[in-house]
């Protein structure tokens, strides 16, 4: 029931990211972000529709996602690639309004939504997030980083092969994407997880089950009922935190668990992923 749910999920999101290319975005010729906006511009220099260039795009991100993130997490992503080129290429492009802020501005929130809560459910739509998290991995630099620099190459092809106008209002769609996702999910990258809980082996052993993190167990008291319980300390990126979730609720629903941002992390996180 859990792997339906997350399916449906990631099918929807994909169904809201192709009616937010097709029928906002490419009409009015504004352009994602990501590798999204790179299958769109591609698109208008091949004879290749962008649902067909986004899937060959993301076959190498997807080899190396699988050797280097995780393997649920790229097989998620990439049926989410999959069927996102599937709807892009039955939903036909039509344009329902000729204001192209509004298109911006609509088809940036629809995108944000797909996205989001692809995100929030254990996967993403591929392509950049993959090859941001692998590089801050092997740099230290952070994700949004690399996520600036190929939106920026987005932002100026479009401006030299349409015009500066239409450049800025990508500018908006990015804008409006970025923000909606960080309210949907979370824009920080690695986050710190204290679990406090009366199960700790059983905790414990489920979570590296399923993550491939290190785990700090600190003993901890109740300060009410004064019973006897441990705090397990795990530091993990977003695309975990749903795994996390999961873990944490089908082994111990009474654990209390508060999930921070990590504004850094030294020493063996990036071997342990």
């Amino acid at each position: 029931m859990e792997v339906a749910k997350k399916l449906v999920v990631i099918i929807f999101g994909a169904v809201l990211i192709a009616i937010a290319l097709n029928v906002f975005l490419i009409p009015a010729n504004i352009f994602a972000s990501g590798f999204t906006g790179t299958a769109q511009l591609l698109a208008y220099v091949l004879p290749v529709s962008t649902g067909i260039l986004l899937f060959l795009l993301n076959i190498p991100v997807a080899i190396i996602g699988w050797l280097k993130i995780g393997k649920a997490f790229t097989v998620y992503s990439f049926v989410n690639v999959i069927f996102t080129m599937f709807f892009l290429e039955i939903i036909p492009i039509i344009e329902i309004s000729s204001d192209i802020l509004l298109n911006a501005v609509f088809g940036g929130v629809i995108l944000a939504f797909g996205a989001g809560i692809t995100l929030k459910y254990g996967a993403s739509s591929g392509g950049l997030d993959i090859i941001a998290l692998i590089l801050s991995r092997m740099s230290d630099r952070p994700v949004g980083v690399y996520f600036f620099v190929l939106n920026a190459i987005i932002v100026v092809t479009s401006g030299l092969l349409f015009d500066w106008e239409k450049a800025l209002y990508t500018l908006v769609t990015l804008y409006v994407s970025s923000r909606l996702i960080d309210a949907i999910h979370t824009r920080h990258v690695k986050l710190t997880a204290m679990i406090i809980t009366k199960k700790p082996d059983e905790l414990r052993k489920a979570i590296h089950e399923r993550i491939t993190r290190g785990i700090t167990r600190i003993p901890a008291k109740g300060g009410y009922s004064e019973e006897e319980k441990e705090m397990l300390v795990t530091v993990i990126t977003r695309y975990e935190l749903y795994d996390l979730k999961q873990v944490i609720h089908s082994v111990d629903p009474q654990a209390f668990t508060n999930i921070v941002e990590t504004a850094g992390v030294f020493g063996l996180f990036r071997k342990d992923g």
